[in-house]
């Protein structure tokens, strides 16, 4: 379901997925989506996860932009024409959410999870896609407090030159990681696999940072051309095992 959050520029919406069975509380989650935004595909990979024992919270983290109907696909994005156009439509919005307003969101994100009905307290975990991958990390190094798990899959911009790239945040950090970086991908090419890596060692923290050969940018994507059937699946494995192994440890 969606509900409205109060962030740091104004309501944005989010959808909320629970456990289709069982009895509370349970751990809580957030999902960032791709820059393709909230959509259904992004509903049926939060209650997937919500299924397996989590309360997830998906933003709307394009907020600023629009809503989410307003902001919805309006092509078929199985083709890859379709999801060219779409990415060219989105891309905007991804340059817009810099780090300096991705911050404050985060904040609002995670107290909202925090008082979302039937979240118990402590540990959280983190995933993202796409950028939203970005967003993952900045939330696990922004609240260490809290975020035990973070996973990110076929990310981009994760390792960069920039004075905000999210790897420089890694110090501050308490989560496990597990990265599942597209092959092939410009955005989040070898070097930067190596670099985010390197980070990672260096910072002690307890990783897995792998390509996954043969994937393209988005294949965890259903609604898109990008879809690849198993490496979607060797993520939800990767991620469940993350998630179960640290928040419900």
């Amino acid at each position: 379901m969606l509900i409205k959050i109060q962030a740091a520029a104004g309501p944005a919406e989010a959808l909320v997925a629970r456990p289709s069975s069982g009895t509370g509380p349970f751990p809580g989650v957030i999902l960032y989506m791709d820059a393709f935004g909230l959509r259904p595909r992004i509903e049926e990979m939060a209650q997937r996860i919500a299924d397996w024992g989590y309360v997830v919270l998906a933003p709307n983290v394009f907020y600023r932009d629009g809503t989410v109907e307003q902001l919805a696909p309006a092509v078929d994005m199985s083709t890859q024409e379709g999801r060219e156009a779409a990415g060219k439509a989105a891309f905007p919005r991804v340059g817009h959410l810099t780090s300096d307003k991705a911050l404050p969101d985060i904040d609002a994100w995670v107290a909202a999870l925090a008082g979302l009905d039937g979240v118990a307290p402590g540990p959280i975990g983190t995933t993202g896609y796409c950028m939203g991958a970005r967003l993952a990390v900045r939330t696990a190094t922004a609240h260490p407090e809290v975020v035990a798990a973070c996973g990110g899959f076929h990310g981009g911009g994760l390792a960069t030159d920039e004075p905000d790239s999210p790897h420089r945040g890694l110090g501050n950090a308490r989560a496990r990681f597990v990265f599942g970086h597209a092959d092939n991908d410009r955005s989040m090419a070898p070097d930067a696999v190596a670099r985010l890596g390197d980070a990672l060692r260096d910072t002690g923290l307890e990783a897995s940072n792998v390509i996954y050969t043969g994937a393209p940018h988005g294949y965890t994507m259903a609604d898109t051309s990008a879809f690849h059937p198993e490496a979607t699946e060797r993520h939800f494995r990767e991620l469940r095992a993350l998630l179960d192994g640290t928040l419900k440890a």
